[in-house]
């Protein structure tokens, strides 16, 4: 490795299809990074055999032979006792130990959670890590966090989620203003929980306040209106799944009405641009890749099922964050608090 070179350390087997949707999700990243180093951890011989048996071109790459796999049965003690020449394990070992690099998994989003807080600690001044992704909305995508690192917070802890997340929705558009909003059942300021109002109060005395809208409802979340979306882990896991499964059923709804007969394929065909420009604006590919944002390292989840050209967004979310450096743009956040 040079001095100064991105690395990302990869769990190469966890999640669906994998070690190929790894492998080639990697060579997808790799022809627009192409000076970024890879480092699969994982079983060799299965990793090589896939590189071979599918032709892929791969470049400037390691293989680390791990022999424990981390399935989603295992509990945090079994984890921590008898899994540590695992792929995640070794994997997040690995990027807390070297500069410039940070890790990548489609595996169990609780050992990924306990093992990169044991390896890579909080950032001081943060208390809790939060689960973070972009969502699709009118008129371009929201961040949301938490979607499930925390099912209990405080005032205080939702305040730290929303600084994170002006930290890194920063990094990803310079050119706008972003507004933060905290996810409740009304926007009047006496509405909720106490530990709403509570963020509220701390968000209010902060350099935020000039970001912040307040309350926001959760049928507004789409609306485009705002940028940051606040939330305990509990209530954002739930919203993002309801949001998953309304989405299901209405694609395969149109999918079905448009099968119907003859007149509606006609319809369909007449409408098709449209369409195809709606689809492509929810395209949970794109949107592919959690980050655990408050620990001293960086730590990208992606999707269990997420297909190559998924896990390659999970790639590119990861390399922005170590080339941005991430961490700093926090630690400079919280000293301004």
């Amino acid at each position: 490795m040079s001095v100064g070179q991105v690395v990302i350390a990869i769990d190469a087997m966890g999640g669906e299809n994998s070690p190929y949707k790894v492998l080639k999700g990697v060579e997808i990243f790799l022809q627009n990074e192409r000076n970024t180093k890879i480092i699969f951890f994982g079983d060799e011989l299965l990793i090589n055999k896939n590189i071979k048996k599918n032709n892929l071109n791969l470049f400037n790459f390691e293989v680390v032979n791990t022999k424990d796999i981390i399935s989603d049965e295992d509990s945090v003690n079994t984890i921590l006792r008898s899994k540590k020449n695992s792929s995640i394990y070794k994997a997040l070992e690995f990027a807390k130990n070297n500069e410039k690099s940070g890790f990548v998994s489609s595996g169990s989003t609780a050992a990924i959670m306990v093992l990169s807080r044991l390896h890579m600690g909080m950032i001081e001044g943060i208390d809790r890590p939060a689960i973070c992704s972009l969502v699709p909305n009118k008129k371009n995508y929201s961040l949301m966090l938490d979607l499930g690192a925390n099912v209990i917070v405080s005032g205080s802890n939702l305040f730290q989620f929303a600084l994170m997340g002006f930290c890194y929705y920063s990094i990803i558009n310079k050119n706008i203003k972003p507004k933060i909003g905290i996810l409740n059942i009304g926007t009047e300021n006496n509405k909720g929980l106490e530990f709403l109002q509570e963020a509220a109060d701390l968000i209010l005395s902060s350099f935020l306040r000039e970001h912040f809208i307040g309350f926001i409802e959760p049928n507004k979340i789409t609306s485009g209106d705002c940028d940051i979306i606040v939330s305990d882990g509990y209530t954002g896991n739930i919203m993002l799944k309801s949001a998953e499964g309304i989405s299901n059923f209405i694609t395969s709804n149109l999918r079905d009405i448009f099968n119907k007969s003859l007149i509606n394929k006609i319809s369909y065909k007449l409408i098709e641009k449209d369409l195809k420009k709606l689809k492509d604006q929810v395209n949970p590919d794109i949107y592919n890749g959690a980050t655990l944002i408050g620990l001293n390292g960086i730590s990208v989840k992606s999707h269990g099922n997420a297909n190559p050209i998924a896990f390659s967004y999970a790639l590119k979310q990861c390399h922005n964050f170590i080339t941005k450096d991430l961490n700093k743009q926090i630690i400079k956040s919280i000293k301004n608090t």
